[in-house]
This record gives structure tokens, C-alpha cells and sequence, in this order.
């Protein structure tokens, strides 16, 4: 037993050296700005940065690239430190690597931009999720993300769904997967433009068309020719062509309708139908 205490004895002894010798290197840090100083603060506190990491690994994100994060965090924090304040060095660090993190993320890892507000709340559920499975032994409901966030389960669902934007997959990936997939671009349906067309090949035959009338649109629609062009040609005026013209999209009309032939033309609008266009 009392050599138990010696143990717990000397370790507390050690401990509180070691965070002695921390507090020693923080002070001559700030005082004399030099790189190898920071540099043995830097390897101190690696566990620190690297435990921080820990709580956004993902698998869309390289651990290793979140612990470089963090460690550009920490650097930061001790630059930024001011022993004199009396604060401790953890309680300034912690918050300044976790915004490191969390500005990573902002910035390169979403695939679609979001408010950031909406962004931050989605790392701070990812980082809920993971504590309460930790405490629970299973995955936390809405509802007790929203208690522990004090936010309401809606905006956790939000959150949640929101989430999904990291993890946009390419169109080129394999759709299942099994590598041999088709990739998930031959999978999304296009317009086939050949319905159209033979839908409006039944309608131009059942339209009733005589050869005039196809000559008429042909000229006006294919060669683009004005009406008094086409009338030259075909020696009438060009008020006959305007009423050959309106007679033959009347019929196309109707035959796309699938109205039975008309009797009659409409002559609403004629004379702007008769100017040259």
C-alpha cells in the first residue's frame, strides 16, 4: 500500500513538473519568439491536436490531413498565447484548433456551399453524435442531439440532411459497388428526340397537306424566304402566299390536335399575317 503511494506520489510529482516545464516554455516562448521553443511546445502538445482531429474523422476525410489541420491549429494557438493573462494553455488551445477544423471544413471539404451557420451546426452534431454513441453504446436519437446542443429537432434533422453535401459521389463513379458498375451518368434518362418525330410525321400526314402547301412551307421554313420571295417565285402574290401559308399551319394545327379537318380558315389577324416577317 505505501508503495502505492509512492507511486501515485511521484507520478503527481511528474505530472505537475512536466506542466511546470510547459508553463516555463510558454513564458520563454512569448518572451524570445524562437523556433526551437516552439518547436518542443509544438511536439508537447501533438497528442492534444491529434485527439481533437479525432472527433471529425471521417471517411470522405484523410486522418492524417485532419491532424495536419490540427496541428496548424496548435501552432496558431501558440503564437497566439499570452502566458501573462493567467489562463491556461489548453482552455485558449482547444478552441483555437477546434475553429481550425472547423474552417477546414468550410472551406475545402464541402461540396456544396451552405450558410454557415447551417455548416457549423452540422460539424457540432457529427461531434455530438460521436460523444453520445461513446456514452450510450448506441447511436443517439434526434431528440437527444437536440438536448445536448440545446437546439430543436428539427434544426438537428436539418443538420443532418445537410450533412450529405460533403458526400456528393461523381457521375463517373460505378454506380453499385462492384467496380464493373455501370458508372451513374449512363444511368440518367435523356429525351429521345425520335418520338417527336414520328409523332409529327403521323400529324403532317394526317394534316392533308396538297403539294403547294409543302412547297409554301417548305420555302418559308427551310430556305427561309421572305413571302414576297416565295411569291416570285411561284408567280402570286404575296397575299396568296400569307393565306397558302396560314391555310397549311391551320391544318398542321388540327392534325396535332387530332382534330378532323376544318372547313374554314380563321381570318382573325390576316392583315398582320400578310406582312412581310
Amino acid at each position: 500500500m505505501e508503495a502505492k503511494r509512492r507511486v501515485r506520489g511521484s507520478e503527481e510529482r511528474g505530472s505537475r513538473g512536466s506542466r511546470g516545464e510547459e508553463q516555463e516554455l510558454l513564458r520563454l516562448y512569448a518572451r524570445t519568439r524562437d523556433r526551437e521553443v516552439r518547436e518542443r511546445l509544438v511536439v508537447r502538445f501533438m497528442p492534444l491536436a491529434r485527439s481533437l482531429a479525432g472527433r471529425y474523422r471521417r471517411q470522405t476525410e484523410s486522418f492524417d490531413d485532419l491532424v495536419q489541420v490540427a496541428n496548424l491549429g496548435l501552432v496558431k494557438a501558440i503564437d497566439g498565447f499570452d502566458p501573462g493573462r493567467g489562463r491556461p494553455f489548453t482552455a485558449y488551445a482547444v478552441p483555437t484548433i477546434l475553429g481550425e477544423l472547423r474552417r477546414h471544413f468550410r472551406d475545402h471539404v464541402w461540396n456544396v456551399r451552405l450558410p454557415r451557420g447551417l455548416q457549423e451546426l452540422t460539424m457540432k452534431v457529427d461531434e455530438a453524435t460521436a460523444r453520445l454513441t461513446e456514452e450510450l453504446g448506441r447511436s443517439p436519437t434526434p431528440a437527444e442531439l437536440a438536448e445536448r446542443l440545446d437546439v430543436s429537432p428539427e434544426e438537428v434533422l436539418e443538420a443532418i440532411e445537410a450533412g450529405y453535401a460533403r458526400r456528393t459521389l461523381s457521375l463517373d463513379a460505378p454506380r453499385l459497388d462492384d467496380e464493373q458498375s455501370a458508372p451513374a451518368v449512363e444511368m440518367i434518362g435523356h429525351r429521345d428526340s425520335g418520338y417527336d418525330r414520328v409523332e409529327a410525321d403521323l400529324a403532317s400526314r394526317a394534316a392533308g397537306l396538297d403539294e403547294r402547301e409543302w412547297q409554301v412551307l417548305r420555302m418559308r421554313f427551310v430556305e427561309e424566304l421572305t413571302q414576297r420571295e416565295i411569291g416570285n417565285r411561284l408567280g402570286v402574290s404575296q397575299m396568296q402566299i400569307s393565306r397558302i401559308s396560314r391555310r397549311a399551319l391551320w391544318k398542321l394545327l388540327g392534325a396535332v390536335r387530332g382534330e378532323p379537318p376544318a372547313d374554314h380558315v380563321p381570318t382573325s389577324g390576316d392583315r398582320s399575317a400578310d406582312d412581310d416577317g
